[in-house]
């Protein structure tokens, strides 16, 4: 993995490049990012650049030995543990046993949950953790001397299933071998143990720019830049949620936004009528996406009554919608109702409410709520 193939963060990588480069490097760094924001491809891409023989200022060379064995995550000191379950009630969990499924998980998904990765070794209702038998095969490793004659890498994804068997490694995370670097990836720093947490340099995540989700989506010829702008808008700087929303958002969904307040904003009883026809028939996933959009564009529209240049992250013909809706002068408290009733809407789809009935009532309150608007969008 190399920094580039990783989706925005670029602060973050400018600093841990800085680590690398300074001589001061932390022997201890907990990457700490929501879901979607990218921890685990972005510690690859750091113990690549750590390993790599021919590492350039901003990457590494992606080409050499140890480039070559880090992406196959085959490099003899890079170790890697993470959320396990028994194979046996008498054996213990251990990352080892599913090295091969964790190789290929990431493969083919870098950005995918702990429960995608569990559910990929049918763990079903079983809870995943990082046993006290992982934690003293983690000491007894990194107290070998180098495979390689360089730098050991030991990276613990979800610190958190730790539990406190995670006291285990409080030795080893103050006085590590020489040339040693832990590494932890986690989501949520309060289900960290505190004896662990303060003992690590933190680098903090945040939630991915749309704009940059939408560059990573076209650079890597997922989507084309017009349906990549609408995903990155939906995805709440989540890039595991923008590639899941790629199997569900198919085609533009401006029009039928457009189409939806012209309807509204006109009175149209046929249009209202014949929009929750067709979306009626749509799956739960499509319906909700399609709320989150419109959700986007009305929030984006009440942003630029006070702040005029919110539009300029979005793409040409959203942003003179956006205008459209934002000249209308409406007050604080319409947009509230407005927003209110995409919100209900979204809640109630979620929960398995009858489509058709869901979307018809969130139809009237917007048609309600903008009772005394009647210029077109």
């Amino acid at each position: 993995m190399l920094f580039k193939q990783v989706a925005g963060q670029f602060a973050a990588k400018k600093g841990l490049i800085h680590m690398a480069e300074s001589g001061k490097m932390p022997h201890a760094i907990l990457l700490l990012g929501k879901e979607g924001t990218g921890g685990l491809p972005l510690a690859l891409a750091f113990a690549q650049y750590i390993l790599c023989e021919n590492k350039g200022q901003e990457d590494a060379c992606g080409l050499c030995a140890n480039c070559q064995k880090v992406a196959r995550l085959e490099h003899a000191d890079l170790h890697l543990s993470f959320p396990t379950i028994k194979i046996r009630s008498d054996k213990p969990a251990m990352s080892f046993n599913y090295i091969r499924e964790f190789r290929h998980f990431v493969h083919e998904t870098p950005y995918g949950t702990t429960f995608d990765f569990l559910q990929s070794i049918q763990a079903e209702n079983k809870q995943g953790n990082l046993s006290a038998e992982e934690c003293r095969e983690i000491i007894d490793k990194l107290n070998l001397k180098s495979y390689e004659g360089g730098t050991k890498i030991q990276l613990i994804w979800r610190p958190e299933y730790l539990g406190k068997e995670g006291n285990i490694l409080l030795k080893l995370i103050e006085e590590p071998p020489a040339n040693t670097i832990l590494l932890f990836v986690a989501e949520n720093a309060e289900d960290i143990l505190a004896t662990i947490r303060s003992r690590t340099q933190m680098v903090r995540l945040v939630p991915i720019p749309a704009s940059e989700i939408a560059s990573a989506l076209v650079e890597n010829r997922l989507a084309n830049e017009r349906r990549a702008q609408q995903i990155g808008q939906i995805a709440d700087g989540s890039y595991t949620e923008a590639l899941r929303l790629l199997e569900h958002v198919e085609n533009d969904l401006l029009p039928v936004v457009r189409s939806l307040f012209n309807s509204v904003f006109t009175n149209n009883a046929t249009g209202l009528v014949q929009f929750t026809d067709e979306w009626a028939k749509e799956g739960r996933e499509g319906i909700k996406n399609l709320f989150a959009y419109t959700l986007t564009l009305l929030e984006a529209a009440l942003r630029t009554t006070f702040v005029p240049d919110t539009v300029r992250h979005f793409v040409e013909e959203e942003a003179e919608f956006i205008k459209k809706l934002a000249s209308r002068k409406m007050k604080v408290e319409i947009y509230d109702e407005m927003i209110k009733a995409l919100t209900d809407a979204q809640y109630q789809i979620e929960r398995n409410a009858h489509s058709k009935s869901v979307i018809m009532a969130m139809c009237l309150k917007l048609r309600r709520t903008a009772s005394q608007a009647t210029q077109r969008v």
